[in-house]
């Protein structure tokens, strides 16, 4: 089982893919505190401050801490070690 954990949501579902389909659609997109970028809350959001930004941007603009670094990092590591993300993003693409 799958918790969303934006903004207290909660919602709950079976797959981790339908996590990250409820992130994208149901909840209001975010501005990224490095650029400016508006992307997808939670997970989405989370993978492109990693992909896109060092440590360090991350760290300054969100007024973060080494811990909450690693958590955001288990998080991306547990989500693309059981979720097919690529599939969710073509789901995506299609609505």
């Amino acid at each position: 089982m799958w918790e969303c954990a934006i903004e207290g949501c909660g919602e709950r579902t079976e797959t981790a893919e339908e996590l990250l389909f409820h992130q994208a659609t149901d909840h209001e997109r975010v501005r990224c505190a490095v650029c400016g970028t508006t992307v997808a809350d939670g997970y989405f959001a989370m993978r492109h401050t990693a992909s896109e930004h060092t440590r360090t941007q991350y760290l300054r603009a969100y007024d973060a801490d080494r811990e909450d670094l690693k958590h955001r990092e288990a998080v991306l590591e547990r989500v693309e070690a059981e979720a097919d993300v690529a599939s969710v993003l073509d789901r995506l693409r299609d609505e």
